[in-house]
């Protein structure tokens, strides 16, 4: 495993979506289930689907601590960066803290879904205000080619895993992520697919 980060919490930066957004960031780079063509981050150096306690989760809520004492506002608190969130156990407990030491503060994850169909996992996301999963193929061949995921990880998986979460927690808005590549998941075919997909899902947007 990489050596802990010293810092986790970044920001506030302005986002177009999302207004000024604190992000938190629970992962050494780069961690990720999936190897996405078009990643900003890059290659993953550590292609996996276990999770861990990638970084302490004292130290985070630490740092979220010292953020809040400045009374700064923000519009959301954002669960993103360098690999995939959802992989660090302790995400549950630190949105349990900021919910509870700071009601106001809207909580945002950016996740690639594969995880989500976790009962365990859903328990622990339960408080979130947002959730924004991807959802770039259609079908298996798409998802090898596009998101190119860690071993053990497939289509019908990830497609499971937003259905489950969204039925389980549909109180918590979805906004469904779709990255279409030229060729690979634009055939007419490919569209039909991700339009039932889409109604099955049933995002708020």
């Amino acid at each position: 495993m990489a050596a802990a980060k010293t810092k986790c919490v970044f920001g506030p930066v302005p986002s177009r979506r999302l207004g000024v957004s604190l992000g938190v960031d629970l992962l050494p780079f780069k961690t990720c289930s999936l190897d996405c063509v078009y990643c900003e981050c890059g290659r993953p150096t550590n292609h996996t689907n276990v999770g861990a306690e990638y970084c302490p989760t004292d130290a985070v809520l630490d740092e979220l601590d010292a953020f809040f004492s400045t009374g700064r506002k923000i519009d959301f608190l954002t669960f993103s960066g360098v690999g995939e969130p959802t992989l660090h156990c302790g995400i549950g407990r630190i949105i349990d803290h900021v919910k509870r030491t700071h009601p106001e503060v809207r909580i945002c994850l950016l996740t690639n879904a594969v995880l989500l169909g976790d009962p365990e996992l859903q328990r622990e996301l339960r408080h979130l205000d947002l959730v924004v999963p991807s959802l770039d193929a259609s079908c298996e061949d798409e998802f090898q080619t596009i998101n190119r995921p860690a071993q053990g990880v497939s289509f019908p998986m990830l497609e499971n895993a937003i259905v489950s979460f969204r039925k389980a927690l549909p109180n918590i808005e979805m906004w469904l992520e779709i990255f279409i590549v030229p060729g690979v998941n634009d055939s007419p075919e490919s569209l039909t697919r991700f339009r039932d997909l889409v109604r099955l899902v049933a995002p708020d947007k």
